[in-house]
């Protein structure tokens, strides 16, 4: 008899950004029945677990934007046998990123203060439950170490199960004309 073929453990996570790679994973549709075959899904919206625990793939999308997405990050990267960046925020920090022009105490200080109908007397946020906001957005890779880069925004269904399909596979992905977007 012999032994079952071990799964790879996955697992996702995201960090400042919208949340449209996850949903772009999600439209691999019936594919992902198939991707449940291969794989062993740890921390993603298809398990609902919070907590990474040891795997061999991790995707995460967004850029870093505050002092936990950084603890989130590194976590997640000690946990990642492979690290994979997915989408333009976590590749170049994406559209979050728009901010790094900008004064970080002048963008504070016109969403919470001077803004058209705020209450009076309204304040900038001053609690230690928020997460203290780093002076610009980074992109991941500024963080820690990143195995594959997917850009896009977010990374077409196709590209992202192509990518898939060739590391469980133990092929180094290629992604020809037609899969990679840079936008």
């Amino acid at each position: 008899m012999t032994a079952p073929i071990r799964k790879l453990r996955v697992a996702t996570t995201s960090l400042a950004g919208c949340f449209g790679c996850h949903m772009s994973f999600l439209d691999i549709d019936e594919r992902i029945l198939k991707l449940v075959e291969l794989v062993e899904f740890d921390r993603s919206p298809i398990t609902d677990i919070k907590q990474c625990g040891p795997c061999d793939l991790g995707l995460i999308e967004g850029g870093v934007c505050n002092a936990e997405n950084v603890h989130v990050l590194r976590e997640f990267r000690k946990q990642c046998k492979i690290l994979v960046a997915l989408g333009a925020c976590a590749v170049n920090g994406g559209l979050p990123a728009q901010r790094n022009r900008l004064d970080l105490r002048d963008i504070l200080e016109e969403v919470y203060v001077t803004e058209d109908g705020l209450a009076r007397g309204s304040k900038i946020p001053n609690d230690p439950e928020l997460p203290l906001l780093l002076d610009k957005v980074r992109p991941i890779h500024e963080v820690v170490r990143i195995d594959y880069f997917l850009p896009g925004c977010p990374p077409p269904a196709d590209a992202i199960w192509k990518f898939l399909t060739d590391l469980i596979a133990g092929r180094t992905p290629v992604l020809g004309h037609g899969l990679l977007h840079y936008d």
